[in-house]
């Protein structure tokens, strides 16, 4: 069973680079952010036409996830209501998660604030959403023991997981202690990360800025992660990156990343 996950940035705008890759990847599940479409105008034909199965949490212009699947899933819910329905419905405006069971597995496909910078507002926000995020799968991990958690999570849990250039991490979004101390804290639950059951190194990363020529630099970020609950961390064969995808015209920022059972 392969899992992959990919922040499209539009998937109308990237919807032939989507259907191209499934073609080359008939993965099993592919979880999409960064959709930027309402639910009504989601193109889910053309990607039905390969035969799969398309469920969506959208709003216009902003976030947005997908879950793409060969079989149908069972269990599909959007929001962080469905499984904590006490919570303040302001944790289900912005639409940033969706999740289903493919084959006894749960897939979780996030798509974690930004933040935009340390200290702002969004940044507070974001490291809230993290506390709720760990709410929902402490509900989650009550029923279900295979659980892979993926997405865009605009973190990078380790000064190797960005590339050398970057200085003064500790003030740097998606770098900064208290994110990634509030990602720890989620993960402590117990979930670890796939690519580095594989590999140690750093120098391998998921996003680059479209400015300053960043990826024909490989001047990157590795913040699109699998991980993994234990007897699924167990059982994973492979994670790899695939920037084939970065490499196109108009591309998406990110590029897949992909797991194995």
């Amino acid at each position: 069973m392969k899992v992959a996950t990919w922040n499209v940035n539009s998937i109308r705008t990237r919807l032939e680079q989507v259907i191209d890759w499934l073609r080359q990847n008939p993965v099993d599940v592919l979880c999409l952010q960064e959709t930027k479409v309402i639910d009504a105008n989601f193109p889910r034909s053309p990607i039905e036409d390969l035969g799969y199965h398309v469920y969506f949490s959208g709003q216009k212009a902003y976030n947005g996830v997908a879950l793409i699947s060969l079989k149908p899933l069972e269990d599909v819910s959007s929001g962080f209501a469905a499984i904590l329905p006490d919570i303040d419905p302001l944790w289900n405006e912005q639409k940033r998660v969706i999740t289903g069971i493919f084959d006894g597995i749960r897939i979780v496909n996030l798509y974690v604030p930004n933040g935009s910078a340390v200290g702002s507002e969004k940044y507070e926000y974001k490291l809230r959403w993290l506390t709720v995020l760990r709410q929902y799968l402490q509900t989650l991990l009550r029923s279900q023991a295979a659980i892979c958690m993926c997405g865009d999570f605009n973190i990078a849990l380790e000064d190797k997981d960005i590339h050398e250039q970057v200085k003064n991490l500790e003030n740097h979004i998606m770098a900064s202690e208290a994110e990634r101390q509030a990602l720890r804290d989620v993960l402590e639950l117990g979930f670890a990360d796939a690519f580095r059951k594989f590999t140690s190194e750093g120098g391998h990363f998921s996003w680059w800025d479209y400015r300053t020529a960043a990826f024909r630099r490989n001047l990157g970020w590795r913040i699109d992660h699998h991980y993994l609950t234990p007897v699924l961390y167990a059982q994973a064969k492979s994670c790899t990156i695939d920037i084939s995808p970065r490499k196109l015209p108009q591309p998406s920022d990110h590029t897949p990343v992909i797991v194995e059972f």
